[in-house]
């Protein structure tokens, strides 16, 4: 499978997809770690990539997702965005929202 087709199918097989370096338990570089504590204090399921395991990724997200840094967080097909807005939103009760209704939205879902 081509990257960009293997790329295009994780996130539309997640409804919430981290593209981060290193995974949400040890994660290897700052953003990525502030990026996954936010996603899991919203309490729904979410699945992740390591990009670092994944160079192919790592290489051609950014051009795909037109953004240049990681981690990335996808909801529902849609860029969310990176670590500050991540967190952004999350200290203003926006992310547990969108995480929230996207879980609900899609139920039958397991990471």
């Amino acid at each position: 499978m081509e990257t960009l087709e293997k790329i295009k199918s994780q996130i539309e097989q997640n409804t919430i997809i981290l593209y981060m370096k290193g995974s949400p338990k040890l994660p290897s570089c700052g953003f990525s770690s502030q990026a996954a504590q936010a996603l899991m204090q919203c309490g729904q399921q979410f699945a992740y990539v390591d990009i670092l395991q994944n160079p192919d990724i790592r290489a051609e997200l950014p051009a795909f997702a037109n953004w240049p840094t990681f981690p990335q967080l996808w909801v529902e097909g849609e860029l969310v965005g990176g670590c500050d807005i991540i967190m952004e939103m999350f200290q203003k009760g926006e992310l547990q929202q969108l995480i929230k209704e996207a879980g609900e939205r899609n139920p039958a879902e397991d990471a």
